[in-house]
This record gives C-alpha cells, structure tokens and sequence, in this order.
C-alpha cells in the first residue's frame, strides 16, 4: 500500500501545521497556497493554553518566544495620549490581554514553514478549482493552473473566506457579522512609540490601537462599528485606493496619533482590511474533504482564539487520522473533540466588540471608567478575566505513541 497522500490548500498558520504533524506519521503532504510567494504580513497573534502546549510538542516554543514582538502589556490612552488604564503582560500561560507569548502572524507562518519545507511540497501561485470525490479513487483535485491530480484526502485550511470550502460545502457554513470593521498596515516606529499594545477610543465607534513589532516598525489597526448587514458586501467591494479614502473620511476628525497613523497607510504596501466575523460550519468534513482552523471556525479576531483553534485543531485532526483505520472514525473523532472547544472560543462576552467600541462621548468616557477599574489591584483578576480567551479549555490527546 502506497503513502497516504494530503493536499492542504493555504499557508498560513494551520496548513503548515497540519503538515508538520502529518510528515510526522508518515503522510505525504502538500500544500497549496494562491499568493504568489509566503504572505509574511499581518499582525500579532497569540500562542496560549493549548496552542502554547502544541508548540510546546512541535518543539517551536523557543523559537517562538526568540521571535516574540516584545509586548510589555496594554495600555488603553485619551486623547491626549495619556494612560488611563494597563494591563502588563502577566506571567500565567493566558493571562491578560497580551500572551507571554507574542507573535506576529507572518513570522509564526515562516517558522512553520521552514519546519515543513523539506518534507512537504509547497506549491505557490496556484488554487483548487474543482473536487471529485470518490470513496474508492480518492478525491480527483482541478486547478487553475496546473493539471488534475489524485490525492487521499484534501484539508481546507485557507481561511474565512476558504473558496476551497465552498466549492463542498456551498453556503451551508454561515459567516456571522460582528458589526467591526478593521484595517491594519504596518508604519514607521517613531520615537514616542514603546513596547506597549496602546489602544484609543474615539467616539463614533472608533478605535486606533498600535503595537511593537520585532523589526523596528509599528502595527497599526483602525477599527470602526458598523451595520452587521452591510459590513461584508461593502469591505469585499473596496479597493486598497478606495480604503484609504474612507479611512481619511472616517478618522480625519478621530485626534490622538490618528493623522500620523492615515499618513502612514498611504506609505504601507500591506494595507489589509476585513470584516470582522465568525465561520459556523454545522459540519466539518464531507467524504475524503475536511476543514481546519479559520475555514472551519474562525472566531475572530477579538476572541484572541485564531491561533491557538488553528494549532491545535491542526495537532487534532493529524493525529485522529494516524490513530484511526477508517477516515470516517477519524472525522468523527476530530469533531467530538474539538466542537466543545470551539463553541467556547466563539462565545464572546455580552456586547463584544461594540462595547469596547462604544459610539458616543459618554460611552467613551464609561468605557475608559470601566477599565480603570479593571486594572487596578483590588480588580486585577477580574481584569485578567475580562480578556483572557478560554485557550486552555481542552484536554489535548496524546499521539506520541503514533510517530
């Protein structure tokens, strides 16, 4: 019997790691991925509770916290830049709004990379176009680019928008708004920046947040309330000209660092806007065809989840097929694990965002009140608690007898 072959199609955060713990148990992998090249942008994620733990198994956890952001805690600022509030990282594994361990995406994405490079076939500039899949020949896999091929299974792992998943599951997944939309670029670090994740409130439903990178430049994210019907279709239709126009419109007026923030999007080359919103897929696999990390149940970006639902649904789903003759036990099995631990990661605190996006003056000023609160000593677990993701609400299995 010949070597179970894998196409994972994107690779971001969970296709290189599906790849990594599939190499692992002898499967032959490869990985799809229409960018031209590896997308290195994109902002700090971070590593927690179960996602830290399957860093920890991959023997990524150092070099993870060598290529940390530095990110001393998060600092919520009026408008005159003064603190009103902060929340130092803290020394529990997920504790507090930043992680002990901090990353930017696009570095965790080299890193996982190189792990797999010489094991796995990386083919870049290309996408799946078509799936035939049969249960005696495997899934026949079309492409845009290149000819047809054969493959055991087929993993879609490329993210919110996965048109790998529509092409089986059609729009039985619902993508459910959460009325933000956000952008983020990358800006010139200056001299009054720190190491601090800063965050301002303007009213109107606004919010400019900046935060320390490892190379020497500054993350930045303006995020806007929006009309949760509309949200999609409008971000979708916009091009990166039309972006920085409605930015200029929505933030002209917004004060702190917000017109040093607009210049600098018009110098950014990674401009990247979205949606903010959350896959509900009633199923995860179909046939020889599964789904992972944000293509099966991206929780957002303000559940603080991405990244630790991408590693360990990857560590998963790998090891439940190596533990299982029959791919229809090992789907099952990967489903009854981890839905209780993605229902929990999708569950976000009442009003979330708009609540830390309040949109009149007074909502502004009580959001800035309740912070303060939060952060002092009498309150500090409660505020641990008001941003700590439930990251370690799993009881991983162990597939070390695999390998």
């Amino acid at each position: 019997m010949g070597t179970t072959r894998v196409l994972i199609s994107g690779a971001s955060i969970a296709g290189p790691a599906l790849a990594y713990w599939l190499n692992r148990y002898g499967y032959d992998t490869t990985i799809i991925e229409r960018a031209p090249e590896l997308r290195t942008g994109g902002q700090n994620v971070d590593v927690r509770g179960a996602g830290r733990e399957v860093s920890r198994r991959m023997g990524i956890e150092d070099d993870i916290r060598e290529a940390t952001t530095g990110e001393v805690g998060t600092r919520f600022v009026g408008r005159n830049g003064v603190t009103k509030a902060e929340f130092p990282v803290g020394t529990s594994d997920s504790g507090g709004a930043t992680a002990e361990l901090e990353i930017l995406r696009g570095d965790l994405a080299q890193l996982l990379v190189a792990r797999t490079a010489g094991d796995t076939d990386y083919r870049f500039g290309d996408r799946v176009t078509g799936l035939d899949d049969s249960p005696e020949n495997g899934v026949t896999v079309s492409f845009e680019h290149a000819s047809d091929e054969q493959f055991d299974f087929v993993i879609a792992a490329d993210g919110i928008g996965s048109s790998t998943r529509r092409l089986v599951f059609g729009d039985e997944p619902t993508i459910r708004s959460l009325g933000l939309e956000t952008s983020y670029a990358t800006i010139p670090r200056t001299a009054s920046d720190d190491d601090w994740w800063r965050w301002y409130n303007a009213p109107g439903g606004r919010s400019i947040t900046l935060r320390p990178d490892a190379h020497g430049t500054i993350r930045a994210a303006l995020s806007f309330v929006t009309d949760r019907h509309r949200e999609r279709a409008g971000s979708e239709r916009r091009s990166v000209d039309e972006q920085r126009a409605l930015l200029r419109e929505k933030f002209g007026d917004a004060g702190w660092e917000a017109r040093r923030v607009l210049d600098g999007i018009d110098a950014a080359d990674d401009l990247y806007f979205e949606s903010i919103g959350q896959v509900h897929a009633p199923r995860w696999t179909s046939g020889r065809i599964a789904l992972v990390g944000d293509a099966a149940y991206c929780a957002s970006p303000v559940s603080g989840m991405g990244t630790s639902l991408s590693l360990t649904g990857a560590y998963v789903l790998a090891g439940e097929l190596a533990a299982h003759v029959h791919h229809r036990d090992a789907f099952r099995a990967y489903e009854r694990i981890m839905r209780p631990y993605v229902d929990q990661a999708q569950s976000l605190p009442p009003g979330t965002p708009r609540l830390a996006n309040p949109k009149s003056r007074a909502g502004v000023a009580l959001f800035g009140v309740a912070v303060r609160v939060a952060s002092t000593p009498i309150i500090g677990r409660l505020g641990d608690r008001f941003f700590t993701p439930p990251a370690d609400k799993i009881d991983l299995p162990d597939y070390a007898h695999l390998e």
